[in-house]
This record gives structure tokens, sequence and C-alpha cells, in this order.
């Protein structure tokens, strides 16, 4: 199995990081860099998603991509951002509900710092993105609609969502090798290696802290099989342009 990894575009909470006056939106869109970003992006994949040699040592994707499934959380940075990549490719983008950001929907206001919040609801993806692929039991009442994701919750979310992905897409005999992309969050992507590579959370040598870091709309690439997990590039943003580097 190859595993891709790819970061969402820019959002506005992104973009106003800096910005003392702004307050986060519990689900931010894409500022208008984040929809170019997600553009490019569609194109590169497109245009590499034939595999053009099988035999030559694929391991930078000169060759090809060849994805055969695509996920993306149901936060709408991540789908603003996946959905037109599957909709070039052809593929259909599958919501997968456990690749969330850190913490979920929750409100940013002083008022009621924290509180829960409904997220969107099926209508919104229906009206918005047609073809993107919902779990069944989302209804009219949101997808989120809990507390905030206390920090306990977050690493045993990982596992799980490792452990799933593994069960669905591992390399089995007589069936061709499944190539999964998924359109998440730089968070979940810290808890995911934490997972991957069995490293404690933001511990690194000598007393240092760690964090992976990734830009927007970023690619990074893992390969599971025969019982190893090798890492082939993480962070790629060679199909942007320097501008749209964030």
């Amino acid at each position: 199995m190859e595993f891709y990894f790819i970061r969402h575009g820019q959002s506005e909470n992104n973009a106003n990081t800096n910005n003392p006056e702004y307050i986060e939106s519990p689900d931010p869109e894409l500022t208008e860099k984040g929809l170019e970003q997600a553009s490019i992006l569609a194109l590169y994949l497109k245009n590499r998603q034939a595999i053009a040699n099988f035999e030559g040592w694929n391991d930078q994707n000169q060759y090809g991509f060849g994805l055969t499934h695509m996920y993306s959380s149901l936060m709408v940075r991540a789908v603003g951002t996946g959905y037109p990549a599957a909709s070039s490719l052809g593929l259909p983008l599958t919501a997968w509900r456990d690749i969330f950001e850190e913490g979920g929907i929750y409100s940013r206001t002083d008022k009621d710092l924290q509180a829960g919040l409904p997220g969107k609801n099926r209508a919104y993806f229906e009206n918005r993105f047609p073809q993107f692929k919902l779990p069944e039991e989302l209804d009219g009442a949101g997808w989120w609609n809990r507390p905030f994701e206390e920090k306990n919750e977050r690493q045993p979310r990982a596992d799980q969502f490792f452990a799933d992905l593994l069960k669905d897409h591992q390399d089995q005999p007589g069936r061709d090798a499944h190539r999964v992309a998924i359109f998440s969050h730089g968070g979940f992507f810290m808890r995911l290696m934490c997972t991957m590579l069995a490293i404690p959370w933001r511990k690194a040598g000598r007393d240092l802290s760690s964090w992976f870091f990734l830009n927007n709309a970023s690619i990074s690439r893992f390969d599971i099989s025969n019982g190893e997990l090798t890492v082939r590039y993480i962070n790629r943003t060679d199909h942007l342009p320097p501008s749209l580097i964030t």
C-alpha cells in the first residue's frame, strides 16, 4: 500500500495567524490562495495519475501516482481541497470522520470558549459538494455535535485510524496494491506520525520538543508492505509555485 497524506490548502485561520484582531472560525473556508493551491494540486495529480513505468523505481512518483482511493475529513477546508482533486481524477471522495483536526468543531469566542458546535450537515455537503460520499448516519443536525475533543482523546483516534487504514487497504494476496490519499490537517498529521513511528508526543532527543511541519497543500508519502513502513517523503510542495507556498 502507498499512503499519501495531503494537507488542506490555506484556510482563513491560517492566513490570519498573526492578526491579533481576528477571531478564528470553527470551520474556516479556504482563502483565494487556498483555492488556487487546491486547483493546482488537482491538475498536478491529474497529469500524473497514470503510472508510466511499473518496472521503474517510482519512489518520488516520477512515473505517476495511480491513486485508487481518496478520503477527506468533514471539515470544509479539507473537503474544499480534496473535492477538485478527486473530480479531476474521476475518483470518489469519501468522508472519513476521524481524520479531523484536533479539538473538532468548537467555538472560539470568549463567552463560550471551546463549546462544541454542530458542524456542517448533510444538506450543506450535498448542495456544495454533490459527489462527496457522506456517512450514512449524517443528517440535518451536523456531523460533530459533541464537546470539544480533549487531549487524551486525540492519540487514540489516530491509533484507530491507522488500524482501520491497514485493515481496509493493506496489501492482500491476489489484489492490486491500493494507493490511498487522505485530505486532512496538520495537527492530526503530528498525531499520526506518533502512531505510525511509535514515538512519544512532541518528544525529541536531548530534551527537545518535536513537530512535523506541513505546508498547505503539501504531499507526504508512506509505503507499507511486507511488514515495513517506509517514509518516502514528507511535506513536498514542488507542485506549487513559490508564491503559493504557505
